[in-house]
């Protein structure tokens, strides 16, 4: 897979499905999540419908450039930010996040895109339609929330499954990833899936130490109330009922804050793609990509 250097001086690794002369459609992932959280058949899906599909690494994950090294206080900022402290420095913001994407897009030669972030992805692409109006053609945060701290909490447990620092080895990796199933779908994740994912994921890039980072950008980012207000690119905002990481309140709170948007909340669902509820998930978004005329480059 390809890698281009953005404006931010960062270097993005990407992979495309479709055709290139379609409008792009660009996902964006979530808190430690390598591009792997967009399925290649969820990917191809899309792309199906008639689009160029774009997914990447977020700085500090995957295959994207690493600040290795770079020292945050991440219980500190958190603490702030829940109350309303001003929050100590850290090494980069969502918004520095969202400008890496649309650097991505700039390296494509791409004007504007549809684009669609799921959990702390949800939060970048809410930011790129604040910050970069004119490089959004439509927006779609899944699983996501306004970054009000009132709205979307995880219950204890799902946070200490989130923050708890991965085992090292490998075996033990992909062992722990049983944990992941008290965020993820009630009806639909097994075990065996989490296996598979988190041994592809391991293989790719095992980088625990972006963690911190990434969580201190999502909390010094602050709230996102206003800006949302704002937005004019047309938004759908998908959310699952059995979200327990970021509770089904920061997906209504989100929706209910930027005009007209329209709200699709998924039985079953928790924080996560489960395959049997693709047709369910893609026929949304395509149908509100469809609505919503983009130009292709």
């Amino acid at each position: 897979m390809p890698k281009v250097g953005v404006a931010t001086g960062i270097e993005i690794e990407y992979e495309t499905f479709g055709s290139p002369s379609q409008p792009t459609v660009l996902l964006v992932s979530g808190f430690t999540a390598q591009m792997l959280m967009w399925p290649v058949d969820f990917c191809r899906i899309i792309a199906d419908a008639g689009f160029h599909v774009v997914r990447f690494d977020n700085r500090d994950c995957g295959l994207s450039t690493k600040l290795d090294g770079k020292a945050v206080d991440t219980d500190g900022v958190i603490r702030a930010a829940l109350l309303d402290d001003p929050v100590p420095a850290v090494p980069y913001n969502l918004s520095d996040m969202a400008a890496d994407a649309v650097g991505l897009l700039d390296a494509l030669g791409i004007g504007a895109a549809h684009v669609i972030g799921g959990s702390m992805g949800g939060m970048i692409v809410q930011i790129m339609a604040i910050e970069h109006p004119t490089r959004v053609a439509s927006l779609t945060s899944i699983m996501s929330n306004s970054g009000e701290p009132e709205f979307g909490q995880p219950t204890a447990e799902a946070m200490t499954a989130l923050v708890t620092p991965p085992p090292t080895d490998r075996a033990a990796y992909i062992e722990s990833s049983q944990k992941w199933m008290v965020w993820q779908s009630k009806k639909y994740a097994t075990v065996e899936q989490n296996r598979i994912d988190a041994a592809a994921s391991f293989d790719r890039a095992f980088y625990p130490e972006g963690a911190p980072r990434q969580l201190a950008a999502i909390y010094a980012s602050g709230r996102r109330t206003d800006g949302l207000r704002a937005v004019t690119a047309p938004t759908l905002v998908i959310h699952g009922t059995d979200d327990t990481l970021i509770a089904p309140s920061g997906g209504q709170r989100a929706a209910e804050l930027i005009p007209n948007a329209r709200l699709d909340m998924v039985t079953d669902m928790g924080h996560d793609l489960p395959r049997p509820l693709w047709p369910r998930i893609t026929g949304s978004i395509i149908s509100h990509l469809k609505e919503t005329p983009c130009p292709a480059r």
